[in-house]
């Protein structure tokens, strides 16, 4: 008899400012209900038309740094002008264990200390087409200064050397395209071997004797 493992899979999406990873996340969860997204906390400030506890959780520094201390978090870094961002523990550990397939939607440098922590999880680096392109959606989403956008641009750059540390590369060039990888890629982790608690082959004569005969009595040819 085969049993598969009961526990989800950590989905771990990351990639840099611009990639487009948002948008895929989005789109994974409308195809796939069954997935949960991770929120993560924040200390930045929302953004227009972000909703707390949706996009994620906005909290001052004083309760991000009070968490730290109670080692509350899977992981946390502090990225882009001084803000920390962090992964909840707890709920990721305990949607885990109850078989739900996780997806943490984190920066480069969080997936990096979650890869220490948990190198079992499913890593996929989200790349644009071009940095060219990069470039365009960053200044296309009208979210940061000219400032801020050289600088994460300036960044993106850094971030694409690590993408050998990861499972899986999905370049963004087409979103339904790029949805339709990242699927097939949670398909097929979850056939490899490792995912099998129990296999259990009788190898006894008698039993291998039974099972043969018992379908192919009335077999002539």
């Amino acid at each position: 008899m085969v049993r598969e493992k009961i526990r989800g899979n950590l989905i771990v999406i990351s990639g840099p400012s611009g990639c487009g990873k948002g948008t895929i996340c989005s789109e994974l969860l409308k195809n796939n209900p069954d997935l949960f997204l991770n929120i993560s906390m924040t200390t930045r400030e929302p953004r227009e038309g972000e909703v707390d506890k949706k996009d994620y959780y906005f909290i001052s520094k004083e309760e991000f740094e009070k968490r730290i201390k109670e080692d509350k978090f899977l992981e946390y870094a502090t990225v882009h002008y001084g803000n920390y961002y962090g992964t909840p523990k707890d709920e990721v550990e305990k949607k885990l264990a109850k078989g739900i397939d996780v997806i943490l939607e984190i920066d480069i440098q969080g997936a990096l200390k979650v890869n220490n922590s948990m190198p079992e999880g499913i890593f996929i680096f989200i790349m644009p087409p071009s940095m060219r392109e990069l470039k365009r959606r960053l200044i296309k989403r009208n979210t940061e200064t000219k400032e801020q956008i050289i600088d994460r641009f300036k960044k993106a750059y850094q971030e694409i050397n690590e993408v050998n540390k990861y499972n899986y590369i999905v370049i963004n060039d087409d979103i339904n395209r790029a949805v339709d990888k990242i699927e097939a890629i949670i398909k097929a982790e979850k056939c490899r071997v490792n995912r099998i608690e129990d296999f259990d082959l009788n190898t006894k004569e008698e039993m291998i004797h039974e099972l043969l005969t018992e379908d192919l009595k009335d077999y002539n040819k």
